[in-house]
């Protein structure tokens, strides 16, 4: 296991996925707005050749990750990815040439440091590479039930802060799940070569939640304000992950007084992305009209 090396992957993986949602999140409001649940809406997108070249760059992501969890535990490969907030802002105000203020710097930095903190005092270890079937069940049973649960909820309210919640909630979940098959699938390919990868019932699950992730998201973002979306989606992701890697891979965090510091490190992070998800330049990312909607 090479912690440094998992760590320079995800990093560029979160970098990638920042410039992704960029023009993705551009592309999502050039097309008609959704009601309810849409499949059609990535036909709408496949249009578009800003949220084409955002696909390029999810792709970029994914080699990135799978390299990052093949060579790192999921306890520290995806809370990393709640860097992708802050690197998205920062992409944003290069792409379109906007100032990002100094309260924005200094919510990034609250994140950064919490992170820091959090993942510190977690210290995570542990890499297993196999996982019994008897393990995922049961698993992939709970996270599908709550996806569903959330999806179902959401498109039950009009468009606005609690609908988008629940999406970014679903989103995150189903973003876990993602990185937990993918990491079994690329250990896989690592150990057994080409046919074994293509042969693992994990490589299709992985690919399957990865597009239930990306619609879901695609959903989310035309939904309601990303201050609404934005926290479940980075928060979930980080949390669920860990909580997967902890029952599916049997990796390790410190526990006792261990938790006061893991605990003060997700509450900066919660305040930092609650700020960013604020900022006038976030806001520009999504919907002209967003003022308007009510949950």
């Amino acid at each position: 296991m090479n912690i440094t090396l998992s760590v320079v992957f995800a990093l560029c993986a979160a970098s990638s996925n920042a410039v992704a949602t960029v023009l993705q999140r551009k592309a999502a409001l050039t097309v008609p707005q959704s009601q309810g649940f849409r499949a059609g809406l990535i036909l709408d997108l496949l249009r578009q050749p800003v949220w084409l070249a955002g696909i390029l760059a999810v792709i970029a992501a994914a080699v990135c990750q799978a390299l990052a969890l093949v060579t790192g535990p999921l306890t520290i490969v995806q809370p990393l990815f709640v860097l992708e907030l802050p690197l998205t802002l920062i992409v944003a105000s290069l792409l379109m040439r906007r100032h990002l203020a100094r309260n924005g710097w200094l919510a990034v930095a609250v994140v950064v440091a919490g992170l820091g903190v959090a993942l510190a005092a977690a210290s995570p270890t542990g890499n297993r590479t196999h996982v019994e079937l008897d393990r995922w069940i049961p698993a992939l049973a709970v996270c599908a039930g709550v996806v569903a649960t959330l999806a179902l909820a959401a498109f039950r309210r009009p468009e606005g802060r609690a609908r988008a919640a629940f999406l970014g909630a679903a989103t995150a979940i189903s973003y876990a799940v993602t990185a937990a098959l993918m990491k079994a699938s690329t250990h896989i390919l690592d150990e057994q070569g080409l046919v074994a990868f293509f042969s693992a019932w994990q490589t299709y699950g992985f690919a399957a939640t990865g597009v239930c992730a990306l619609l879901l998201l695609e959903h989310a973002m035309q939904a309601g304000p990303l201050v609404a979306s934005q926290p479940a989606l980075t928060l979930g992701d980080a949390l669920v992950s860990l909580a997967l890697g902890i029952t599916l891979y049997e990796e390790q965090v410190r526990s006792g007084w261990w938790l006061l510091p893991q605990l003060f490190g997700v509450a900066l992070i919660a305040a930092g992305v609650l700020a960013l998800s604020r900022i006038p330049l976030t806001q520009s990312l999504v919907a002209p009209d967003e003022k308007d909607r009510t949950a």
